[in-house]
């Protein structure tokens, strides 16, 4: 539980100002910042308000009197102490879930806040912890086990900022409420930026016999290659939605103790960095071709899904916290940022699961794409599929930072940067050039299936061409090819050297036989 709140103070200023002129009885919107363990402390970057419904209707009002309630707020006149708070939930949720997927590492709805007078907010504590835990629960703090949110309540008449310690537990009761110090300050400034383009190679292996021996489960390879690789074993759920959620949930963990390098040099997770510039940061990870070699001789294989391509990530790390910190910052960005195309492209598909725009399938056809082939079950699925995700695109926000959002390749910019100003309410600069898209191309997805693995272990023969390099992380299949063309070339030349030897043998032999003869 965090003892100390600080809020931005030239954000906090903003929202104040824009609550007072609004003229509204209530408001309810997200907290945007961060909760640090190791400094005990929270920090609000900015508050954000929920916009209007698909009825363009607000996402909080007042009931009991709140058809006078505006009225008698602008004449200075007290409220009746009936009024109460609703609060749409589901709405606000949502907006939660949205604006979590455009915040970059070091930045997080920590909670909401309302805009409301005294009387409301007390009677209606039960409702807004609630609200509290449904948009905790919309966009989780990954990695970080917190148990507790911040509620925000400006109050009018008189004008007071007050913060509390919403905590999450099941039972919520108005002691789920516990008071903290809020503060102003210049907090933005003084955070530090980390990049990092990181380039993954996920290879999740296939099978669905469900009735394998137990010699094959417990012998080796096979048991080290189900504790030490994405292996999916064939179960009740079998669509490539829950197998990719499954395969990104174990990269996360390889990720979560890779070594790292900022800006070239091995890095000091004690180590403090002065503010200024932007520090570049590189993870490494252990090889595991070796690894694949054992599961692809593996006769229990059926299938093989590859989901490559590059994740630029951003995070912003308070200056007093130590490397370590922006390190685990970024290494969560990179799993959201899969999760969230992921979330994205499910979506997409839920969308047009009743249109025929999205079915590429033939009859005849052995490549299958787009978002609808998330739903398929794999099991009965005996086509190759590839798809394509969504491109990460960063757009500036405060104090030199910025926050992100997902292109699709039908989409323009423009059109991201309406989303964008919706979702964060804010008007955004008209100048294109302030927009960064590190990411060239997206990340692809390679899906093949078939009863014979050795037709799926090269699984880069079904990628298009490029003059790119093959990853240096993952190159199982290329050595696979490899080892195969120097066994076949060494046994050749061994059939020589006995053919070579035989020959000069028997030559020998009727050499010596005509000397002695003569």
């Amino acid at each position: 539980m965090v003892k100390v709140v600080v809020g931005e103070e030239s954000q906090v200023k903003l929202a104040e100002n824009r609550l007072s002129k609004s003229g509204v009885p209530c408001q309810v919107g997200l907290v945007i910042g961060n909760l640090s363990g190791k400094l005990d402390r929270g920090f609000i970057f900015d508050l954000i308000p929920t916009p209007l419904n698909d009825n363009g209707e607000p996402a909080c009002s007042i009931i009991g009197g709140a058809k006078d309630d505006q009225k008698k707020a602008s004449k200075g006149k007290s409220l009746p102490q009936s009024s109460a708070l609703f609060i749409d939930k589901d709405w606000l949720a949502e907006h939660a879930r949205q604006v979590g997927r455009m915040l970059v590492g070091g930045m997080k709805v920590v909670g909401i806040y309302v805009w409301t007078n005294e009387s409301s907010f007390k009677n209606s504590t039960i409702t807004l912890c609630q609200a509290a835990k449904a948009v905790a629960e919309a966009a989780p703090l990954l990695e970080v086990d917190w148990d507790e949110r911040l509620l925000v309540h400006i109050g009018y008449s008189p004008l007071r900022w007050t913060c509390r310690n919403c905590s999450l537990a099941s039972n919520i009761t108005s002691g789920n409420l516990r008071p903290c110090d809020f503060k102003m300050g210049k907090i933005l400034s003084t955070r530090q930026a980390f990049r990092c383009t990181y380039d993954f190679d996920l290879r999740i292996f296939l099978f669905w016999h469900d009735n394998i021996d137990k010699e094959a489960k417990t012998s080796s390879p096979f048991s080290l290659a189900l504790e030490r690789l994405p292996i999916y074993q064939g179960s009740s759920s079998k669509r490539l939605v829950d197998i990719l959620h499954h395969g990104i949930s174990i990269h996360a963990k390889e990720l979560k103790g890779a070594k790292a390098l900022i800006d070239g040099k091995l890095a000091n997770e004690d180590e403090q960095f002065d503010l200024g510039g932007v520090h570049d940061v590189e993870f490494l990870l252990p090889f595991m071709e070796d690894k694949y070699l054992e599961v692809c001789s593996q006769k229990e294989i059926t299938g093989l899904l590859v989901f490559s391509g590059s994740v630029c990530s951003y995070a912003y790390s308070n200056s007093k916290e130590p490397s370590s910190q922006a390190l685990a910052d970024i290494k969560e960005d990179i799993i959201k940022s899969l999760r969230s195309r992921l979330d994205i492209m499910c979506d997409e598909a839920d969308r047009k699961s009743d249109s025929k725009e999205d079915r590429t399938e033939e009859s005849n056809n052995q490549i299958l794409s787009g978002s609808t082939v998330l739903q398929l079950d794999l099991q009965l699925q005996r086509k190759h599929c590839s798809m394509s995700f969504p491109r990460r695109v960063f757009l500036p926000w405060l104090a030199d930072t910025f926050l992100c959002d997902y292109i699709q390749p039908s989409e323009s910019v423009e059109v991201l940067v309406d989303h964008f100003a919706e979702l964060m309410s804010l008007e955004f600069p008209s100048i294109s050039s302030k927009i960064l898209e590190p990411e060239a191309e997206a990340p692809a997805l390679v899906l093949s299936t078939t009863k014979s693995f050795r037709e799926v272990s090269t699984p880069y023969a079904l990628l298009p061409k490029s003059d790119d390099s093959l990853s240096n992380q993952n190159r199982a299949a290329t050595i696979l090819r490899s080892d195969q063309k120097s066994t076949n070339l060494a046994g050749f030349n061994f059939m020589i050297a006995v053919l070579v030897l035989v020959v000069s043998v028997v030559v020998g032999f009727v050499v010596f036989f005509v000397r002695s003869s003569s």
